[in-house]
Order: C-alpha cells, then structure tokens, then sequence
C-alpha cells in the first residue's frame, strides 16, 4: 500500500533569531518565529508525512503550547515523526519539497538539507528533493516578512 501526503507551513522572519532551514544554518540578518527552531521546510515536511499516515498534523504531535517542544530542532521532531509513520507500518518512499522565499539565496544550502531529511528519515539517498523559489518581490514572502514552504511525501507500506 502507498499513501500521500501534503504539508505547508509559514513562519515570519525576524530579528534575534537564527535562520535555520533544513536542519541548516543560513547566515542571514533575520531568523523564523516560532516556538521550536521554526524550520519551516521541516515543518512542511512533517506535516506532510503525519499526513500520509492519517495521523492528524504536527501540532497534535507537537503542540505550540507543549515547553517540552520549546526552541526544540526540528530534525528532532523529525526523528519522532519518524518513529509514528513506522509504528504505523509505513516507511518513506519519497519526499519533495519547496521552500518559497525572496532571499537570502538558498541553493549553495539545499544539499544540506537533503542530506539531513534522508539521514533523519534513514531513507536512504534519493528519496528526498528541495527546491527553492522566489515569488518575484509579490507578497508576503516576496517583500522578506516570511518563509513558507509545501512538502508531498510518499510513504509505503514496510516488507514484513
């Protein structure tokens, strides 16, 4: 059996924070708010698998209201979200994602990135893909206020 799923997320940039995306430090001027490390893509991504497995969203996992989860990496949360979709008989079969934003400019980092979600997920190489993209200077990304960021995830169903 295969399933789908589909997260996004989007977190606004500001001062004092540190930018991290992928389980990667970009040196930027501002960082995400949120309540754990605010990694928007991974955010996106575990939304995206939570999804697949019929098991609700990050914030039933993972609530904002949770000190527990308090500036907690997301690669963290990954790990346990992990640990769910295997519970449930699944492993991923593949994840792509894109980061949206005006900058900084991300394409030197993506490698890293990739390299964290396959290790995080233990999938193995090639089964995960980031991209990022401008929105041309148009909304709330465009103009630097926010990242966002959408993730579809495939996961199948474990050989037993």
């Amino acid at each position: 059996m295969m399933r789908t799923g589909f997260g996004y997320d989007v977190h606004r940039l500001v001062e004092g924070r540190k930018l991290i995306l992928g389980g990667v430090e970009v040196p930027f001027e501002k960082g995400l708010l949120g309540h754990s490390d605010a990694d928007v893509l991974l955010h996106a991504v575990i939304d995206a698998l939570i999804g697949a497995a019929g098991l609700g969203d990050i914030g039933k996992h993972f609530p904002p209201t949770d000190n527990a989860f308090k500036d907690i990496s997301s690669i963290a949360l990954l790990e346990r979200t992990r640990s769910l979709i295997e519970e449930k008989g699944f492993e991923v079969g593949n994840i792509d994602s894109t980061i949206v934003c005006q900058s900084p400019k991300l394409l030197g980092y993506i490698p890293g990135m990739v390299a964290n979600i396959e290790k995080a997920l233990g999938c193995g190489v090639g089964r995960v893909n980031v991209k990022a993209k401008t929105e041309e200077g148009l909304g709330f990304t465009g103009t630097s206020e926010g990242i966002k960021a959408y993730a579809v995830a495939l996961i199948v169903e474990k050989n037993k």
